[in-house]
This record gives structure tokens, sequence and C-alpha cells, in this order.
């Protein structure tokens, strides 16, 4: 038996956490999209911490709404020609082996040390639907990263990047300095992210964020600016959608809660709002 106390270890157990979301999801006769890997990916202890954390299994219609506009953005870049996927800070995502994807497609992952190789044994056998290579390394470590976007770079003419639940746990600064980073090439040319404004940062840090904290995954990253954060520093908003939006466009938003629409001239200040935005490089 998992003891309640150990919830949450380290960082990297909340890919499991998210993961056990994609496995809920994925039972419903509606899904709005279907993985059937995230169960074994979340494991015993991706279900345990669901259920222990502090409102751990209460939003679970932000994490599906979440997951489904990624996708979304994702799949349209896709379609508009993007020839490598970036996913950093990948988790236990399986979308190369689960999503409608070309063959010709390349993928690449990045994730911690431990991460990639729990992926690689959970996930040894099944086979992905493009090109795909998984690569370690903390995207903290900046020297480390810049040499790995300027080897990506080469790689391909039209890159998109997904950065799903990463900059959360980077302050503002580390932020700015990772969105310059990825800007310096100009081959990357999108970039997916979800972004929380100060009130809803406020609202995690109070309930299942003091936990995460002691557990070395503290929540930092909620912009005052809004998505017009990330123009200075190379990047602009071209999209910007909702959770609560888009759990009310399919009857899965909490009763009671009444969803704004964000655009990305409208900041969000300390109004409770998460949402994913597509930025296009400047």
């Amino acid at each position: 038996m998992l003891e309640a106390t150990s919830s949450v270890r380290c960082i990297s157990d909340t890919a499991r956490w998210v993961a056990y979301f994609r496995a809920r999801e994925s039972e419903r006769p509606d899904a709005l999209f279907r993985d059937p890997y995230a169960e074994r990916l979340a494991g015993e202890r991706g279900f345990h911490i669901a259920n222990t954390l502090p409102e751990g299994n209460k939003h679970e219609w932000a994490w599906v709404a979440r997951t489904y506009l990624f996708d979304k953005f994702l799949a349209a870049e896709i379609q508009d020609g993007a020839d490598l996927v970036v996913n950093l800070a990948a988790g236990l995502d399986a979308r190369p082996y689960r999503m409608d994807l070309p063959a010709s497609l390349h993928w690449v992952e990045v994730d911690l040390p431990e991460i990639v190789a729990y992926k690689n044994e959970m996930l040894n056998g099944e086979s992905p639907r493009c090109h795909l290579e998984r690569i370690a390394l903390d995207l903290s470590d900046v020297a480390g990263r810049r040499k790995l976007f300027a080897d990506l770079h080469r790689r391909a003419r039209k890159i998109v990047v997904l950065t799903e639940g990463l900059l959360i746990y980077f302050t503002a600064e580390e932020v700015a300095a990772f969105a310059r980073d990825l800007a310096a090439g100009d081959h990357f040319a999108t970039w997916i992210i979800d972004l929380t404004s100060p009130g809803q940062l406020k609202l995690m840090q109070r309930t299942s964020g003091a936990q995460l904290s002691d557990a070395g995954a503290a929540f930092k990253f909620g912009p005052p600016e809004g998505p017009k954060f990330f123009v200075p520093h190379g990047w602009t908003p071209k999209d910007v959608r909702g959770l609560l939006q888009t759990a009310a466009q399919f009857n899965r938003s909490p009763k009671g809660l009444l969803p704004v629409v964000l655009d990305s001239d409208w900041n969000p200040g300390n109004f409770p709002w998460t949402g994913v935005c597509l930025l296009t490089r400047t």
C-alpha cells in the first residue's frame, strides 16, 4: 500500500497525475480523445496521487480541456506543414502513439532521465505513428537546452514546440529566458503553451500547490500581462482558448462557473483563468 503522506515525491510524479486524467477521459463513451496507454503510464501511483492530493481529483474537466486544446492546436500546425514536433517536458504524453499523424513527421520528446527511462520501459514494444526520438535533459540546464535547440533547428524547416504543464514551475525570469532561447532559431515557427492568471495561480498555490511545493514542484508562473508576457521575448499570441470556455462547449464545466473569453489583448490579472495559447515567432 502507498502511504498518503508520500503522494507526490518529486516533479516527475506530476506526469503520472496527468496521465490519470487521460485514462479517466478515455473510459467515457463521449471522450474528447482516447489514450489507450494512459492507465498503464499513470500506474498505481498516478491514481494514488489524484485521489490523495488536496483537490487532486476535483478539476478533471480542466485537465481534459487542456489535453483537447493541445491536440487541436497541434493537429492544425501539422496540417499547416510543420515537419518537426518538439515536446519539451513531455512527461508521459502518448500523442505520437494515439494521434492521427503522417508517417513522415519527426517528433522529439525531451524530459528528465527518470521519466525517459520509465516511458521507454512502459511503451516498449509499442509502435509510434511517426519518427519518434526521446532525449534525456533537464531543461533548467541553460547551456544544455541551447545546444539542443541549435541541433533541432538544423533538423527541420518548420518546428512546432509544445510545453504542456512546464512553464508554471519556472519563475517569470526563467520563462523569459526560455522564450528567448527558442526564438533565437527562426525554424521554431509556433509554440503551444498553457498559461495561468495570477488569480488562478494563488488559488492553486493554496490547495494542491502546497504539497507540490514540498516535493520541489512549486507553482511559480502566472504573469499579470497574460499572453502578452511573451511579446518582448520573441513570441506573439495568435490564438487563446480558456479551459473553462472549452469545457463548457462540451458540457463538462462545473455548475455555477461561467466561462470568460480571453483574447490576446486582455490581461486576466487576479481573475481566475487558465488556458492554452498558440504563439508565433515574431
